[in-house]
Parts: structure tokens; C-alpha cells; sequence
């Protein structure tokens, strides 16, 4: 008896040296990145410009893979429930922690089932009205809606969609109340703003930019404390009167529950490398986004932050009391 206990320890430790030195090595093949939206849109570009870079870091190509559907869930879902090797991968947003309040039953719990690796880039919110609006800034807008809330409207891609809960936290801090018009997603949103059937909408600033720029909408505020860098004459929420709006959109980068520590800290490294290329971040803010900072990558950040977010987030969806089953 003693001995088939000494044999299976030494199988065991064997096991445990095989399995440590493969994460030390990590990748010896190919990853995927998954993606929880469609190909072509904004958490899409962000993802496969960041891959690109990744693959040339890694010297293994990162792959990226759209698995869309219910507000980037199914994508998460999959890689929460996915071999805990390193080999796939979740780029991760806000949308992941509306979705842990908006579903009764979400198909994967955030908390248990997916580690935080890291930030990787931020879209601020932009608030845009039709250009018929009477108003020039921010604080007529408020008095504008205040003294009109009971016959506007604004518009969203669908409860629950990050535009809808920052418009939640916006009309909560002007003290409004506006009846709020859902739509199948942001595109026919942003088509009636344009057309002037609704007033106004909280949209990401890769929405905002070409319509502000194109002069078809009126750009009345970013909802963050600091101006965006691709809207720099367009004073924030914090310089026109309203200084605890700090509405943006997340991206992040999770892992599988159980996956090695060594394979955590490596894409770590090579995400935080990938961030610091010029190229890069030119690329990113093009396309609306904005790196995090070096003080804001640190796992422990993200992991506080995380906590934070989804009981912000979540506050918001049980106070409409909106839930999808």
C-alpha cells in the first residue's frame, strides 16, 4: 500500500511538472481571441488590431473568432466554459456585467467562471441631440429637458444596451424623467436622431464622431470628466455642470477560470506591449477607442474595478426593473 501511494504522488508530481512547464512555454500553437460581437463593428476592429500585434509579440498568431449574440454573452459563455489552457481567450467589455443583472439567467457568472487579465482600451460616452434642438451646451440642455421632459424622448439600441443605462445615470443626475424609446440595436437609433423623430441619445464615441463631424447631429456634451481626444473641442460633463457623469464603455481581456498563473501573467505582458505600439494606439483612436494607462493595467486594478462596475451597472438595471429571461 505504501508504495502504490509513493507511485501515485510521483504521477501526480510528474503531472503537475508537465502541466507547469507547458504554461511556462505557452503558446506552441495557434490562440483565439473571441469576440462576443459581429465582424465589422467597433469591439470587432478593436480586437483584431490589437491581434495583429499580439501574433507578432507571441510569434503564434492570435486568431480571432466572432461568436456573437445576447450583448456579447454567448461569447463569454463559451470561453468561460472552455479548456482552461490559455488557448482561447475573451475580449470582454461593460456589456458583460450589464448582462449579469439584465439576464435572470445569464449563461456563465462573471465572478466565478472568468479571470481578469486586463484593460485594455476605454470608448467614452458621447451625448448627441437632433440638430433642432434649441439648446448650445449642456446646461441649456438640462433646462431645456427639464422644463420639456414630459413630451421628449431619447433613444437607445435596446434596454439594457450601455447607451440606455448611461442615459438612465444622465436623466437620474438632471432629475428627469423621459420616456425612453428601444430600438433593435444603434445604427436605426442614430438614424432617427439624425432624422429629428426622437431627441437625444448616450452613444460611444465611435458612433459620435463622424456625425458630429458631418455636422448631422448636435454634440452637446461627453459624459466622462475629461475630454475625449477625438472630439477635443467638446467640453465633458464635468466642465459644464454635472461632475459625477463618468460614462465610457470598457474592453478587457478574460481568461478561462483554473488557467495557469504563468499563462495569465504571459498574455498580460504581451497584451500590455501590444497597447504601448504607437501604431497601435493611433489605430484605436481612430476607431474610437482610447489605451488604458499603465496605472490602470495592473490585475488587481482590474479586479476592483470588475467589482465596481458590475454593481454600478447592475444598480441601474434593478432600479428600471428590466429583465430579460
Amino acid at each position: 500500500m505504501p508504495r502504490v501511494r509513493t507511485l501515485a504522488a510521483a504521477c501526480a508530481l510528474a503531472i503537475a511538472t508537465i502541466a507547469h512547464a507547458q504554461a511556462q512555454n505557452w503558446p506552441v500553437k495557434p490562440v483565439t481571441m473571441v469576440v462576443g460581437f459581429a465582424a465589422g463593428g467597433g469591439t470587432d476592429i478593436l480586437g483584431r488590431t490589437l491581434a495583429r500585434r499580439m501574433s507578432d509579440i507571441l510569434g503564434q498568431q492570435v486568431n480571432v473568432e466572432n461568436v456573437a449574440g445576447a450583448g456579447g454573452m454567448v461569447g463569454s459563455a463559451r470561453v468561460a466554459k472552455s479548456s482552461p489552457d490559455g488557448y482561447q481567450f475573451v475580449l470582454g467589455s461593460r456589456a458583460d456585467t450589464i448582462n449579469q443583472a439584465l439576464y435572470k439567467k445569464p449563461l456563465y457568472d462573471l465572478r466565478a467562471e472568468l479571470v481578469p487579465v486586463i484593460l485594455v482600451a476605454d470608448q467614452p460616452t458621447v451625448l448627441i441631440a437632433r440638430k433642432e434642438l434649441p439648446v448650445a451646451n449642456l446646461r441649456e440642455f438640462v433646462a431645456h429637458v427639464r422644463a420639456n421632459q414630459k413630451t421628449m424622448q431619447f433613444a437607445s439600441a435596446g434596454h439594457g444596451s450601455t447607451g440606455y443605462i448611461d442615459c438612465a445615470l444622465l436623466n437620474q443626475a438632471m432629475g428627469v424623467n423621459v420616456t425612453h424609446v428601444p430600438y433593435r440595436g444603434g445604427n436605426p437609433a442614430l438614424q432617427d436622431i439624425m432624422a429629428g423623430r426622437v431627441d437625444y441619445i448616450c452613444t460611444l464615441s465611435a458612433s459620435a464622431v463622424p456625425l458630429v463631424e458631418s455636422a448631422r447631429v448636435k454634440a452637446v456634451a461627453v459624459l466622462t470628466p475629461e475630454r475625449a481626444p477625438m472630439l477635443p473641442d467638446l467640453p465633458s460633463a464635468k466642465e459644464q455642470g454635472i461632475p459625477e457623469m463618468d460614462a465610457s464603455t470598457w474592453y478587457g481581456f478574460f481568461v478561462p477560470k483554473g488557467t495557469p498563473e504563468p499563462v495569465i501573467e504571459r498574455l498580460h505582458q504581451v497584451s500590455s506591449a501590444a497597447m504601448d505600439t504607437p501604431e497601435v494606439q493611433a489605430q484605436l483612436l481612430k476607431a474610437g477607442a482610447i489605451v488604458f494607462p499603465a496605472n490602470r493595467r495592473p490585475r488587481e486594478y482590474f479586479r476592483g474595478f470588475l467589482e465596481r462596475e458590475i454593481e454600478k451597472n447592475g444598480a441601474t438595471i434593478r432600479a428600471s426593473g428590466i429583465q430579460v429571461d
